[in-house]
């Protein structure tokens, strides 16, 4: 029996022999692709070529593509760990062809691979067509021996591939094998009738044949090549080949099992109660290919999936008896079996393990309290009589704390509740749309690749040469304006133009666009900004000064040099700091993401906690003591792997071909960069670190400033202060011990005018106990009062409910437009008549239009509508003799 490694390397030896290029895995975080959340396939990488915006400098292509599905069209959370199929993180084994082969080439490849080389009995195997694909049928009929009766016609549903709603899409052809009759007893019809319906057959490949692009309405339109597209279950056919009827059951899985196991004190089984082990089994291996890639949990984009993710394995855990963290401890297993095929993550391993430590300790500070919020809405559902608990509760639960459907069912049926699941469904539902429509938008924001991609086959590519110089003459080969190529523009209008060859660099990889102007005879244009929508296109948003503009005349552009050179040493310096962290915080120190601009740079990078001020003190003395020595700056281009083995470091953002650019500095500093640069580091002159935060778990933030600007704020600080010194007459050094000792007096001086005026405020208002009424025997104080804090407040309800020694008391201040309420009730009454001053704060608060809450003895609220203070002080009788 082969072991899975052995399979995914007769795989990739396969199509290497093919004559295929075999490519490294793409990170989980498409490149240059707004539209996906995650990579789900192992043809994003290709999208551009697909769509005629880019090429390779290979046509035939195959490797394991690392890939996440858990939002849009392909989620399959639900799913995971109650099947033995399906996965939030897989691998996808892949093909393909860019305008090479087509539907002959790619069916005999995987006909051959499957019967020949893993010897897959060929009378256990199917294949599905497309309803109208009759080249399909005939290329499987003469290039393999599989039976015409075991070749079948689906609609659009099942043999129809797209990546998400718009794109690269076309027929597929997708290969089954029948498992037996075992695999599912209940099934009795005749094979033919089970294919995509009965678990006897399980579907392992599919091969697309992209020939169409999707638009934003809907639309097909045909693609300029014909390309194949395959993608292969990788834990799917491992199963497959060893023989056993679920993914867990296989050596990908069966490591991280026994270790849960092992951690956990709960032996696996196959059946429903290895449900929690195998959702975790799960879910591990998504966070930490996810985080290694980048992705910190958050409560926003790619980060609330994975905190989702990583709350619903604690909630599995917690199945389990585990109540403390220990899910961290599962990347170790992870890594140990996939770093190898995956090498990216074995230096973040430990990073990883402790981004994943940290989320399991804050969610199992908040767990307790969703768990008490579902006891509160089952104990209200059942005061009203009720037994089934409202879909959009069992939602809130799910999307708040990360209670799993089936989870919330469990507690509920626990005591004699049911959930509604089509409730549930329709928020969740409502939920996937305003974030298809979020990221949709986000999407929409660049060009149309119809129109780049037409610009790209009239006129070519755009030559950059602004590494050389930063003017040429070049001929303008498209104008778009309004979203539209157009013929003519004229003063006045704001335009995109395209150059054939251009000196401006187009904003990428955290560097902003250049600036400057394009020149020709007949007018001028003040190049606003420059972006690089696909790999081979460099466009210049412009403003047309004077004069008019066709396509195919040539003008001389010419980038603002001054600002460039701020950028370039501002890039260079982005590439120090880089490195300063690295060697002060740890090697697990990666780009999260940077801001290159004149004078200025933002740097967001991994590390799980604050960095410190001696922390910061020191970073920024390496930088600056890098830049003293004046370094060369060597850039070189040369293959991928090349740079690779020589350390470089690649940066966030930037997409890489198979011919990169390295930019070395010194002998400390080597990363694949293709932004500008200066020629040696004394050009920056000097580098001020101005702030450091956090953006997200896991994840903190730098801002400098850079050259000039690092300058002249280092001397507006120290213009501020020998002002100060001046102020206080006195010298530098004893600035801070001075400064401190004032405060203190000030300080002082505030706590004893709070003091008395809390004094006069007692003494005005202790004449209020005479004002109280009392119902059914009660003894309550309402009353409004302007103008105090909320400190001294409590305090005059505490004194009041001494003074009554029985009693409830309500107090609002009014203060501007804002209204605080203070509610205290002795306990006597809470113990006799039910009283809390929580509940009475709240209903007195929301007359008002305000909310509040807290202890059974004393509670505060607020509101905003200042007029109907009175209104609620005067409801407080009614409210009181409602509650006991």
């Amino acid at each position: 029996m082969m072991t899975s490694d052995q399979i995914r390397a007769s795989f990739l030896d396969y199509f290497h022999r093919q004559k295929h290029v075999i490519v490294p895995s793409s990170s989980l975080i498409p490149a240059d692709d707004p539209t996906l959340l995650f990579t789900n396939a192992g043809m994003n990488q290709f999208k551009d070529v697909f769509l005629g915006l880019g090429e390779r400098s290979y046509k035939r292509a195959a490797d394991t593509q690392k890939c996440i599905r858990v939002s849009g069209k392909h989620n399959d959370l639900e799913e995971v760990g109650y099947d033995g199929h399906h996965h939030t993180f897989f691998e996808m084994l892949g093909n393909w062809s860019f305008g090479d082969y087509y539907k002959r080439e790619a069916i005999s490849f995987a006909w051959e691979l499957i019967t020949e080389v893993w010897k897959i009995p060929k009378d256990k195997l199917w294949a599905t067509i497309y309803l109208d694909d009759d080249e399909a049928e005939k290329m499987w009929i003469e290039s393999t021996d599989l039976p015409v009766d075991r070749i079948l016609r689906f609609d659009e549903k099942e043999n129809f591939w797209e990546m998400g709603e718009t794109g690269p899409c076309g027929p597929c052809s997708e290969l089954f094998v029948d498992l037996g009759v075992e695999a599912d007893p209940d099934f009795k019809g005749e094979p033919k009738d089970g294919v995509n319906v009965s678990d006897r057959f399980r579907e392992f490949w599919n091969l697309v044949f992209i020939q169409y692009n999707r638009d934003e309405n809907g639309q097909l339109h045909p693609l300029p090549d014909t390309h194949v597209d395959t993608g292969m279950g990788f834990e799917r056919i491992v199963a497959i080949m060893q023989g056993v009827d679920s993914n867990y059951k296989t050596d990908v899985f069966k490591p991280l099992l026994d270790e849960i196991a092992n951690l956990t004190n709960q032996e696996y089984v196959d059946g429903g109660g290895g449900v929690p082990h195998r959702v975790i089994a799960d879910h591990i291996r998504c966070l930490t290919f996810a985080i290694g890639d980048g992705v910190m949990p958050s409560n926003e984009g790619r980060g609330y999936v994975m905190r989702r993710i990583l709350r619903r394995a604690v909630l599995y855990g917690k199945k389990l008896g585990m109540s403390s963290p220990f899910i961290f401890n599962l990347v170790d297993t992870v890594v140990d079996r996939l770093g190898k095929v995956f090498p990216d993550v074995l230096p973040r391993q430990d990073f990883i393990k402790e981004i994943v430590k940290g989320e399991e300790h804050r969610f199992h500070q908040t767990l307790d309290r969703g768990l008490d919020i579902l006891d509160g809405l089952l104990d209200q559902i059942g005061a009203e009589g009720k037994s089934v608990l409202p879909g959009n509760r069992a939602f809130e639960l799910y999307d708040t704390f990360g209670f799993p459907l089936d989870l919330t069912q469990v507690l509920a049926n626990e005591r004699d509740f049911s959930v509604d699941e089509d409730g549930f469904s329709e928020s969740m539902e409502t939920q996937r749309n305003r974030s298809r429509a979020a990221w949709k938008t986000a999407g929409e924001a660049g060009y149309d690749s119809e129109i780049l991609s037409e610009i790209l086959k009239e006129s070519g590519k755009t030559e950059f040469i602004g590494y050389q110089t930063n003017q040429t003459k070049a001929e303008i080969t498209a104008i778009i304006h309004h979203g539209e190529l157009v013929s003519a523009i004229t003063e006045g209008d704001e335009v995109s133009v395209v150059l054939n060859r251009t000196p401006f660099y187009g904003e990428s990889g955290g560097q902003v666009g250049d600036t400057g102007t394009i020149v020709a005879e007949n007018g001028s244009l003040d190049v606003l900004d420059t972006q690089k929508p696909t790999p081979d296109l460099v466009v210049h948003k412009c403003k047309v000064i004077d004069g008019s503009f066709t396509p195919r005349i040539f003008a001389n552009a010419q980038v603002n040099r001054e600002r460039r050179q701020k950028i370039a040493l501002s890039h260079t310096a982005t590439h120090i700091l880089h490195n300063a962290l690295r060697k002060v915080l740890g090697d697990h120190v990666s780009q999260a993401g940077s801001l290159v601009e004149p004078e200025r740079l933002r740097f967001d990078f991994t590390h799980y906690e604050a960095v410190s001020s001696s922390q910061i003190r020191e970073i920024e003395a390496f930088v600056n003591q890098k830049i003293r020595t004046n370094s060369q700056i060597a850039i070189a281009e040369m293959p991928l792997q090349e740079a690779k083995d020589r350390g470089a470091l690649a940066f966030f953002g930037d997409k890489y071909g198979d011919i990169v650019r390295m930019v070395e500095i010194g002998d400390y500093s080597i990363e694949l960069c293709g932004g500008t640069h200066i020629n040696t580091t004394g050009e920056i002159g000097l580098v001020k670190i101005i702030s450091e935060s956090s953006i997200a778990a896991g994840t903190r933030r730098i801002e400098a400033l850079t050259g000039e600007s690092a300058y002249l704020h280092q001397r507006d600080e120290g213009d501020l202060l020998k002002d100060i010194s001046g102020i206080l007459k006195l010298q530098r050094d004893q600035i801070l011990e001075r400064l401190g000792k004032l405060l203190d007096a000030n300080r002082d001086l505030e706590r004893q005018v709070k003091e008395l005026q809390s004094k006069v405020t007692m003494n005005r208002t202790t004449d209020l106990v005479d004002e109280v009424i009392s119902v059914d025997g009660i003894s309550i104080l309402a009353k409004v009062v302007e103008n105090i804090d909320r400190s001294t407040l409590r305090n005059m309800v505490d004194s009041f409910k001494k003074q009554l020694e029985s009693g409830v008391v309500v107090i609002a201040s009014i203060n501007g437009n804002d209204v605080s309420f203070i509610v205290g009730v002795t306990l006597d009454l809470i113990d006799s008549h039910g009283l809390k001053a929580g509940n009475i704060v709240k209903e007195v608060a929301e007359i008002a239009g305000g909310k509040g809450g807290g202890r059974s003895d004393l509670a505060q609220g607020g509101a905003k509508d200042s007029g109907q203070t009175k209104t609620a002080i005067n409801a407080v009788a009614k409210i009181v003799a409602a509650q006991i």
